[in-house]
């Protein structure tokens, strides 16, 4: 039936047993009692309905969950962290290190390995400061006297003019309202520090006793659903997160020999850069590689900056052709239109940490739809027609086994 089939269909009188003196009911063709809600209009404006109160519900709960980001975000964080270390929390457990000691080992190695990031960032920017600010204004000299040999006069008024606009921003109040806004900023992300650490403490110590409880609700069919869900949902996020912190840490080291080969100025802080921005897929690469391009450009010239960029195009390669499919296998196997769709509804609803947490939400969203039926089940409308088509010969063939036994 099309779609303008619906509005085609009316009632009919039919025919039924009712008592004696009653007048006839009047029913649909498919024989239940017709109203206005019942024939091909109703049942779409019903489906309409149901469509708006979904949509409504949905927008309700981002907008919540947007509200209260010091908290979604640290405990979304704090999943993550959680599941990239369950198996070593449960190689530690196995062998009877009492579960404080383990969640604290664990715990420890984890603020390490953010701890000396940071550290190694501000450390590199520091040293080479000096070095890259008089480069850049050398560059900035020579970009000005490249402009004076143009065919065509540029006003130098309107550079100073330029020039005073952007000293007046930095003076301005706007300006420091900005920087006011940075404190609270900042301020909002040790709360968010803190309470992810806290949170990500009971996670690792009582990981499982809390899905148990979360579980209790649910019985039969329902309950396996769930088990299924949480088990790969931890999965796909500790799968996800080693395997792009591997791929991003020989990314990085790759292209930190290329830096300091070329004698690229803060070849350390870019190449941390590099192992940050790959956890963004697609667009972390492409801006990993702008930075340092521009870097290069700007402290050793155009030629270095050009071998730059070969650089990082063949680390690229190396990394999307055969580094990547070998460690994340089927875990990350998602469509590069579904993954550019999460990373722009990510962007927009929470910014650089919207970008990095969509791709795995989504790889974890598709993975429970994948064990929704079953552990190898997917459900009924993600099943590819061929297997359909083959379970249903299985069964009928099956039948037919049974009832030449009968």
């Amino acid at each position: 039936m099309g779609l303008f089939d619906l509005f085609r269909s009316s009632p009919q009188t039919v025919r039924v047993d009712t008592p004696v003196g009653a007048a006839p009911l009047r029913v649909s063709a498919a024989g239940k009692p017709w109203s206005l809600w019942s024939d091909g209009l109703g049942t779409f404006a019903i489906r309409s309905l149901q469509v708006m109160i979904v949509a409504a519900i949905t927008a309700a709960v981002i907008i919540g969950i947007q509200q209260i980001t010091v908290v979604t975000i640290p405990l979304v964080l704090a999943l993550i962290f959680a599941s990239a270390f369950a198996p070593v929390m449960t190689w530690l457990r196995a062998r009877g290190v009492p579960s404080i000691v383990a969640t604290l080992l664990a715990l420890f190695a984890i603020l390490l390995l953010l701890g000396a990031v940071s550290w190694l960032i501000v450390w590199a920017v520091r040293d080479q400061w000096d070095e890259l600010y008089s480069r850049a204004q050398q560059g900035f000299d020579d970009l000005m006297a490249w402009v004076g040999t143009l065919p065509f006069d540029i006003d130098q008024g309107q550079i100073d003019e330029w020039v005073a606009t952007l000293t007046d921003f930095v003076t301005s109040a706007q300006f420091g309202s900005g920087a006011l806004a940075g404190v609270g900023a900042v301020a909002n992300f040790v709360t968010g520090l803190v309470l992810m650490v806290v949170m990500l403490f009971f996670f690792l110590k009582d990981g499982p006793q809390m899905w148990a409880f979360v579980l209790r609700p649910f019985r039969g069919e329902q309950y396996d659903r769930a088990v299924r869900i949480g088990d790969k949902t931890v999965s796909t996020l500790g799968s996800y997160v080693r395997g792009t912190a591997t791929v991003a840490a020989v990314d990085a080291l790759g292209i930190l020999v290329g830096l300091l080969i070329l004698q690229v100025p803060l070849a350390i802080p870019l190449a941390v850069l590099v192992f940050l921005l790959a956890f963004i897929p697609i667009v972390g690469a492409t801006v990993a590689g702008i930075l340092a391009a521009l870097v290069a450009l700007v402290a050793n010239g155009w030629v270095i900056a050009l071998i730059v960029v070969g650089v990082v195009v063949l680390v690229n390669q190396l990394e999307g052709n055969f580094l990547q499919p070998f460690l994340m296998g089927r875990t990350m196997k998602l469509h590069a239109f579904v993954v550019l769709i999460a990373l722009t509804i990510g962007t927009v609803l929470s910014g650089i940490i919207g970008a990095v947490l969509a791709v795995p939400i989504a790889a974890v969203a598709w993975g429970i739809v994948q064990v929704w039926d079953g552990p190898d089940l997917p459900a009924r409308w993600a099943r590819p027609k061929h297997r359909e088509v083959e379970r249903e010969v299985q069964r009928e063939l099956q039948r037919e086994l049974q009832r030449e036994n009968g």
